[in-house]
């Protein structure tokens, strides 16, 4: 007897990708649930078509957000995917195959392949990444800061083997308006944490960007590779740059 699955979501002004999201799941989910923090945009919409169940709260942050969506399921096993994120459809087989065999884990990592700027990656670290996503619902939180939110479970976690698919940043206006509002948030949760500035973290981009191109092979990547190394590079410069920044004003 099939385990029932609830899919969960967090929103915000997801129209382009959110309808490509909840197809790949219709076929598994008992219930969705979508937490939506204000869009302005068709989301709302879309999600009322797909019958979930919809869920207005202001943003806080990721760790809060999630936590609160996941309040919210009322079935077993909960999968949780960002609105630009989709299952494949072996992929959707196979955690419905799973959850009609008596699963003994109380988790699963899942594959993630990730397409940047409309290349499928193969390298630069980002080819095939496990995300735990599936899990016992009352086993599960998650903990963290505003930003890089950790989803937790309390028993053992196995891997499943197809992919899902994480279509992200179709346009290097949209990776640096993401860029801004999660490096405000990183460099939030380090304040609040007390982390101390230290300008040698300022020095870090070139070696990252030498882990990512060169040793990560991004250079097999072409034009993409080259610019995930670049922006990604960028990262702990501006979350630290805006550590200081925040503490000088505070």
């Amino acid at each position: 007897m099939k385990a029932e699955l609830s899919v969960f979501l967090i929103t915000k002004n997801e129209e382009a990708n959110l309808e490509m999201c909840l197809s790949g799941v219709k076929d598994i989910a008992d219930e969705i649930i979508i937490v939506d923090s204000g869009s302005t945009d068709k989301t709302l919409e879309i999600a009322d078509k797909s019958g979930a169940k919809i869920y207005q709260k202001p943003f806080v942050s990721f760790t809060e957000q999630k936590n609160f969506a996941l309040s919210k399921v009322s079935k077993p096993w909960a999968l949780n995917l960002d609105a630009d994120e989709y299952l494949t459809p072996p992929l959707a087989w196979e955690i419905k195959k799973t959850l009609a065999g008596n699963p003994q884990a109380d988790g699963y990592e899942l594959p993630r392949s990730t397409v940047f700027l409309g290349r499928q990656m193969r390298y630069c670290g980002i080819a095939l990444e496990y995300r735990l996503r599936l899990v016992r619902t009352h086993k599960a939180r998650y903990t963290g800061g505003y930003v890089h939110e950790v989803l937790e479970v309390s028993g053992p976690v196995e891997r499943l083997k197809n992919i899902f698919m994480h279509n992200t940043y179709v346009s290097i206006e949209q990776y640096f308006a993401k860029f801004n509002h999660y490096t405000t948030l990183a460099a939030r949760t380090m304040l609040e944490n007390n982390k101390k500035f230290r300008a040698l973290n300022l020095l870090r981009q070139p070696l990252e960007f030498f882990r990512i191109y060169f040793l990560r092979l991004g250079f097999l990547d072409g034009i993409q590779g080259f610019l995930w190394a670049a922006f990604y590079s960028f990262y702990p410069v501006v979350k630290y740059a805006k550590l200081w920044d925040m503490q000088r004003r505070k």
